[in-house]
C-alpha cells in the first residue's frame, strides 16, 4: 500500500481542514439516514418461537427483558460445528462493552444461533462473553430473518436479493447454511413488530475495530485478502508475540 505524501505542516492543515468538510457532510448525511431507517414501516409478528437460553425456554417477548426494543445479532453457529464463526466472533468482541448501556434506552440486546444451547454456553466461556445468547434450534427463527439457507427446500435469499441475483454478482457461495444479520424489533404492549433486518457491509456499524482502523493510513489492510475478514481469528488463535492491550507500555 502506498504511504501518504510528506508535506509540510500548513500544507496537512489545508488538506486536513478539506477533508473535515467532507467528513461533515457525511455525518449530515448519515444522520438523514438513520431518521429514514427510524422512519421505516414496521411488520407485525404473530408466529411464535420458543428458544432456550441461560435460564431455560423463552418466547421473543422474553427477549425483550421488559424493555420496548430488541435488537438481535444472528450468529453464525451451526448445531452441527464445534466452535462459532470467527467473523461472528469478531463482531462479538466489538459489542460486548456497548451492552451495558443499551437498557438505558429502553433496548435489549441478545445474541441467536442455530447451535443447541449447550455448544454456545461452552463457547461463549472459552470466549470470556457474558452477552445473553440463545439458540433457535428447532424453531424457523433463523429461516423467516434470512440467515440460514437451504437450496433444497428453496430457501435461498439473503440481503434482500433471490437465488438468481445472487449467482449473478458471483455470491454463488450464498446458496446453504448459515449468514449473518442484524434485526430489529418494537414491542408495543401486547404486540411486536420487526422494524429493521441489516446484513453483509450493513454491519460494519456494528465493528469499532474497523472505525478505529479507519481512521489510520494503512487502513483495514484487506486489499490483498482472499476475502474480507479472512484476517480475522478467534482472539485466542492469533499468533503469540503481538502485545495485549495491557502489556502494551510496560517494561521489564
Amino acid at each position: 500500500m502506498d504511504r501518504p505524501r510528506i508535506v509540510s505542516r500548513t500544507q496537512w492543515l489545508a488538506a486536513r481542514k478539506e477533508l473535515l468538510l467532507k467528513e461533515k457532510a457525511a455525518t449530515r448525511a448519515r444522520d438523514a439516514l438513520s431518521a429514514e431507517r427510524r422512519a421505516l414501516p414496521m411488520v407485525e409478528i404473530e408466529k411464535e418461537y420458543v428458544f432456550d437460553g441461560p435460564h431455560g425456554h423463552a418466547s421473543l417477548r422474553d427477549l425483550f427483558d421488559g424493555h420496548q426494543q430488541l435488537i438481535v445479532y444472528h450468529f453464525m453457529f451451526d448445531p452441527s460445528w464445534d466452535e462459532g464463526c470467527p467473523s461472528c466472533s469478531y463482531f462479538a468482541d466489538n459489542f460486548t462493552g456497548a451492552l451495558t448501556h443499551l437498557p438505558a434506552r429502553d433496548t435489549s440486546f441478545v445474541v441467536v444461533s442455530r447451535a443447541r444451547r449447550a455448544k454456545l454456553a461452552a463457547f461463549e466461556q472459552r470466549m470470556g462473553w457474558s452477552f445473553p445468547w440463545f439458540s433457535s434450534f428447532g424453531n424457523d427463527f433463523n429461516y423467516d430473518f434470512g440467515v440460514t439457507l437451504d437450496a433444497a427446500a428453496g430457501s435461498v435469499e439473503y440481503n434482500y436479493e433471490n437465488a438468481a441475483k445472487l449467482r449473478e454478482s458471483g455470491k454463488i457461495w450464498i446458496e446453504d447454511g448459515e449468514l449473518p444479520g442484524l434485526s430489529v424489533f418494537l414491542r408495543d404492549g401486547g404486540r411486536i413488530f420487526h422494524t429493521y433486518s441489516a446484513y453483509q457491509r450493513g454491519l460494519d456499524l456494528m465493528l469499532n475495530t474497523y472505525n478505529f482502523l479507519d481512521h489510520t493510513p494503512l487502513g483495514r489492510q484487506e486489499e490483498d485478502e482472499a476475502h474480507v475478514m479472512a484476517w480475522v481469528r478467534h482472539h485466542d488463535k492469533y499468533a503469540s508475540g503481538h502485545p495485549s492491550p495491557q502489556t502494551i507500555g510496560v517494561t521489564a
